[in-house]
């Protein structure tokens, strides 16, 4: 090839139109812009991203008779800017209106709870006074026989279930609920048995036991078992909690109402009394009975 053929050929390559330039990958702006096969550009500059200002408006407050009418999300908001401006700004004024604002909110909620006190005592299926009086003499008859309750049942069912406390010699805390579990047996007439864990180890791994002292109601002749206090438990907590589980373990109640006490069955603190929750399925929440305490 002459000398003249390849200074033809330079300058047709060198004329191929810029329209062919090769377009950057998204994304990748630092490369450089290719434009025809020697000739490189170097890639714009993207404009630097501004900073968001930093500018302090002061709210505008709006007379209270409409401030009113604004829900609490938007009144809270409102509270949150303008004490935020106050505390940047320090004024008497503006914190004076931020008070204000306090002022106003505490005023809405009072005039709520008034409402609400009404509305109870116009609907008393929504107030748990019926249901859990708070007057002295009434509240003492009512615990007493709400006791009653419990005592008769667990006694009923004394041949059924037993008491088994898990503990080991060397835990203090076993030696003060051994006798509340003692006391259990004395009154309730359930077979109580104390498992010492640092002769039998196994029997821990068996029941899923870590923690000293456990106490756990145990059906007869069944799977079925329930731990009922981990550590020590007052006495009068382990009738309560004994008698939901044996209740629960029993089908007696399903596992929404382990709540409620004694007496409580279709009342106010009862989850499942003409609601919602007690026309779903048992089966979609408490599952088998069978397999609590496996």
């Amino acid at each position: 090839m002459t000398a003249a053929s390849r200074t033809l050929m330079l300058a047709a390559l060198l004329a191929v139109p810029l329209s062919v330039h090769a377009q950057p990958v998204s994304g990748e702006h630092s490369a450089p812009l290719k434009q025809g096969y020697w000739w490189y550009q170097a890639p714009p500059k993207l404009p630097e991203k501004a900073d968001e200002p930093n500018s302090l408006e002061k709210p505008t407050i709006p007379p209270m008779a409409e401030l009113a009418t604004w829900t609490p999300p938007k009144i809270r908001k409102l509270i949150e800017e303008q004490r935020d401006y106050a505390a940047t700004v320090l004024t008497v004024d503006a914190v004076a209106d931020f008070w204000k604002l306090e002022d106003f909110a505490r005023r809405k909620a009072r005039a709520f709870a008034g409402v609400t006190q009404i509305a109870m005592l116009l609907h008393p299926e929504l107030n748990s006074k019926s249901a859990n009086p708070m007057v002295g003499d009434a509240r003492d008859q009512l615990l007493a026989q709400k006791d009653a309750v419990r005592r008769q049942y667990l006694r009923a069912h004394a041949g059924e279930f037993a008491l088994v406390m898990f503990g080991r010699s060397t835990c203090a805390y076993c030696q003060v609920e051994w006798p509340i579990v003692q006391r259990f047996q004395d009154e309730m007439g359930w077979q109580v048995t104390l498992m010492d864990l640092d002769r039998r180890p196994e029997m821990g791994h068996r029941f899923g036991v870590e923690v000293t002292p456990t106490t756990m109601v145990i059906r007869r002749n069944s799977q079925q078992r329930m731990v009922i206090a981990n550590g020590v438990e007052a006495y009068p907590n382990l009738i309560q909690t004994a008698y939901q589980a044996v209740r629960l373990l029993s089908g007696d109640i399903r596992p929404e109402q382990f709540l409620t006490g004694a007496g409580e069955e279709d009342g106010f603190f009862d989850a499942l009394s003409n609601g919602p929750v007690s026309a779903l399925d048992p089966r979609a929440i408490g599952g088998d009975l069978v397999s609590y305490g496996r």
